[in-house]
């Protein structure tokens, strides 16, 4: 690919799984793209993302962007990205093959954006960046290192956190963590 602008053309244009079939819009993601130190990784677009095109600007991203509000992480800190850049119907959880097809439009953004950090928000970022049999309750908290260029944070999706308050406290404090790394990495105590 020959670029950003040239990656969002590619990606808005894509048709290689059955999702461009029901699409508004092909999300690739918001936020900073010039090399952000946070790379948080979602599932898939929601139903509010298909329709404005852009990522986790529904319920889950106004959560989202409360929480990082409150822990003082800058928007110029990150860039929110899914793993699908397509909305599955009934926003269903992405079949393998999706995932599998969408991948190399994921990899492009990590490897321009060239992240310190990556937070996989759920079970399905968790398994499509960590291990395939990955459970994020069991490793939802706990640094992962597969690269040498970056270390993972999974944690919940904030639709879960929507979902059950309980896991509330554990999403605030992995992204604490986050924020705590992004602060040595920025030479901030």
């Amino acid at each position: 690919m020959g670029g950003w602008d040239a990656f969002v053309e590619e990606c808005t244009s894509c048709t290689r799984c059955n999702l461009h079939m029901g699409r508004k819009n092909v999300v690739i993601g918001r936020g900073n793209i010039n090399s952000p130190p946070v790379l948080f990784v979602g599932e898939g677009p929601g139903e509010q993302e298909d329709i404005e095109g852009e990522a986790f600007v529904g319920r889950a991203g106004k959560l989202l962007d409360l929480v990082l509000e409150a822990l003082q992480i800058q928007p110029e800190d990150y860039y929110i990205a899914n793993v699908v850049k397509c909305r599955p119907p009934n926003n269903r959880v992405p079949a393998k093959d999706e995932i599998e097809t969408c991948m190399p439009w994921l990899r492009y953004q990590v490897k321009t954006i060239k992240p310190s950090i990556i937070v996989c928000l759920g079970s399905v970022a968790a398994k499509a960046l960590i291990d395939p049999d990955a459970m994020i309750t069991k490793i939802r908290g706990d640094w992962v290192e597969k690269s040498s260029k970056f270390v993972i944070m999974p944690t919940y999706h904030p639709a879960a956190i929507l979902r059950d308050v309980r896991k509330r406290e554990d999403f605030y404090l992995d992204i604490k963590k986050v924020r705590d790394r992004l602060n040595l990495i920025k030479g901030k105590s």
